[in-house]
């Protein structure tokens, strides 16, 4: 007869679970980050940081927030399911900045990424760098897309409207 009770069944699925919320958790993170960096260098910023991981919702700087960057953060529990975060994206010479949301779900050996009101797209694991400057080149024609949108439709009397999950903050340079 076997000493097994209940909660062991019970526990034993609990942390199967976690292993399964850290490995995703690990995945989209890596993601995040690869993406920070290439973005920064794909625009082809001169020695300075042009890309920073911050939160997905709520107060932000262009600053580095590492695990504060992610949906998840201050969760306790590491829920297993999509995760946001937000990509700040410097926009002007004079230290004007964005934030992009970007939601992620790891979908067996590729992961799943949507710009909020925007483009939803794969990237097949491991990551690669062909891939990857197809993130950058979407993340590019998005922005440069909402804004020439915006600055078009004020010249013909209309200030817009349409979002894409971003807004604009000024920040002084250090």
């Amino acid at each position: 007869m076997s000493d097994r009770t209940r909660f062991d069944d019970l526990a034993d699925a609990a942390e199967r679970y976690g292993g399964c919320s850290l490995d995703n958790y690990a995945v989209i993170r890596s993601v995040a980050e690869n993406i920070s960096t290439g973005f920064c260098r794909f625009l082809g910023a001169k020695g300075e940081v042009c890309v920073h991981l911050v939160p997905p919702q709520g107060a932000w700087s262009p600053r580095p927030y590492r695990s504060g960057a992610f949906s998840v953060s201050g969760t306790g529990f590491l829920p297993l399911g999509a995760i946001a975060f937000g990509l700040a994206v410097k926009v002007s010479r004079t230290g004007d900045w964005t934030r992009l949301v970007l939601t992620c779900a790891k979908k067996g050996q590729h992961v799943e990424m949507a710009i909020a009101n925007g483009p939803v797209f794969d990237l097949d694991l491991p990551l690669g760098e062909a891939p990857l400057r197809d993130v950058y080149d979407r993340l590019h024609a998005h922005l440069v897309a909402w804004f020439n949108d915006q600055a078009d439709l004020y010249e013909n009397g209309d200030y817009g409207g349409r979002s894409i999950g971003f807004e604009l903050i000024h920040a002084e340079q250090d």
